[in-house]
């Protein structure tokens, strides 16, 4: 255990009897919560566990298991419920993962695991890939293409994070968090455990339902709404597609809590005349920047350094400069590297995001690989238009294509099919207001069905699948622009 995983342990047995842990009727002491980590970081070690996998929804359970893992020294691999069966096959044989904690261990039976009297499966495994030295948690991106990849990432990494957002946040004095994040993703695993332990907070878990997200991609307001009244938290980790479902209620007159203090919001740009009406409402939105190869956070507003429309500056930890041509590049919270690829080397880490600093605050454009080139020789970033245009009532996603066109094509997915085209064309035209002529919406199209993980055409945490997108859209784009001229 290194000095830095001490100290965090020890951080919270002089806790005590504090409250640490709630989900419903069951309640944890920082004690309490010491002890049950213990004994199952003993139970993993006698059982002979060498990589574990949490296949749980959220609860107190996911916790305990995973700070054990932490204290055991053992590689801990997060298995999100929102991957595919395929996905979860590949993240558990890839990663070489032997003992599984699930509620449904028979599920995972077809892949060698074999139920144990201790409330764990194990299976034996005659290979492992190996990992780059220190890994203590692989957290899967699911990338736009391929399969999810890991990312090998060492104990005091994580905390040095965790500290930083623990340190950021700290004149909103929050006492009480609520994980409305899958705890499989890496953002809400550090930035709403580790912190928040570091902080002596105490952190409220429910199921993921009861928070109202359920699947991929399927959001029930009426339960998130619930949640947050009946916990009354001081701070939440929302992403930008939440933030609207919770600022579109407040503007309605439902029911917010008074109690938040501190909303970070991340994982997707963020419009800003959604800020602004956050801002309105007096929700303190905090918009920050991160990646998992970096460990989560690595910008971030905060109350005494806030510039609505940026990520704010570089957290305590890290440095952030950048490349020639925009890329961002970060260099003090690095990845060990990609499971199965050579160790990283690069003392400054490319993000592939495109930016540029006002002052000390960083804008982020979009990524690198997503920016097209129009007919004109312009360079445009796809996401920024696709934000703007989700903030419009009648639009619920947007693609933007471009690349080597005189005009700009939009394939817009409508939250009600019935949608007259007069709306969405005057929801488009209010978009186009605030752009610049190279990266107006010249024209659109109606989606022929949602963008999904199961269809294809979205990542199953929500980000686009742009080369699938064109595969299955460029004829039509091809005869629009055909019949059409600017």
């Amino acid at each position: 255990m290194s000095p830095v995983v001490e100290q965090f342990f020890a951080g919270m047995v002089a806790r005590g009897d504090a409250p640490a842990l709630g989900e419903g009727a069951r309640q944890l002491s920082y004690r309490q919560l010491l002890e049950q980590v213990g004994a199952r970081a003993d139970l993993l070690l006698r059982h002979g566990a060498r990589r574990v996998s949490l296949a749980l929804d959220n609860g107190i359970d996911w916790v305990l298991w995973d700070l054990a893992c932490l204290q055991a020294n053992l590689p801990c691999v997060p298995l999100p419920g929102f991957f595919s069966g395929d996905q979860q096959r590949h993240v558990l044989d890839s990663s070489g993962v032997d003992t599984l904690i699930s509620s449904d261990p028979a599920a995972f039976a077809g892949l060698g695991f074999v139920p144990t009297d201790a409330g764990i499966a194990r299976r034996s495994l005659a290979q492992v890939a190996e990992l780059p030295v220190g890994t203590l948690k692989i957290t899967y991106t699911s990338g736009t293409t391929g399969q999810p990849k890991g990312v090998c990432l060492d104990a005091d990494v994580q905390l040095r994070v965790a500290h930083s957002l623990w340190q950021a946040s700290l004149s909103c004095q929050v006492e009480r968090h609520l994980c409305v994040l899958p705890l499989a993703t890496l953002l809400e695993n550090i930035a709403g455990i580790y912190a928040p332990l570091l902080a002596g907070a105490r952190i409220e878990l429910l199921p993921l339902a009861q928070v109202g997200l359920k699947g991929a991609s399927q959001f029930d307001l009426p339960s998130f709404l619930q949640a947050l009244n009946k916990i009354q938290p001081h701070s939440l980790i929302l992403l930008p597609q939440l933030l609207l479902a919770l600022v579109t209620a407040a503007e309605r007159g439902l029911p917010i809590p008074s109690s938040l203090r501190f909303i970070a919001v991340g994982g997707g740009r963020v419009a800003q005349p959604l800020l602004e009406r956050a801002g309105a409402l007096g929700l303190p939105v905090f918009e920050g920047y991160g990646l998992s190869e970096c460990a989560s956070v690595v910008c971030l507003n905060r109350p005494e350094a806030r510039r609505p429309g940026t990520v704010g500056e570089p957290l305590a930890h890290v440095e952030v400069r950048l490349a020639d041509d925009g890329e961002v590049l970060v260099r003090g919270a690095q990845m060990l590297g990609y499971l199965g690829e050579p160790c990283a080397q690069n003392e400054w880490l490319a993000t592939g995001d495109l930016g540029h600093f006002e002052d000390s605050f960083l804008v982020l454009h979009g990524r690198k690989k997503n920016q097209f080139i129009t007919a004109y020789g312009r360079n445009v970033n796809p996401e920024w238009v696709e934000a703007e245009l989700v903030q419009q009532l009648p639009i619920a996603q947007a693609w933007l294509h471009g690349e080597a066109l005189p005009a700009n094509v939009a394939v817009l997915t409508l939250r009600f099919p019935a949608t007259p085209d007069a709306d969405v064309q005057a929801a488009v035209d209010a978009v186009n207001a605030s752009l610049p002529d190279y990266a107006r919406v010249h024209h659109w199209i109606r989606a022929e069905q949602p963008f999904t993980a199961d269809n294809g055409m979205a990542t199953s945490n929500g980000r686009l699948r742009r080369v699938a997108l064109f595969a299955h859209y460029q004829t039509a784009i091809e005869t629009l622009m055909a019949t059409h001229s600017l």
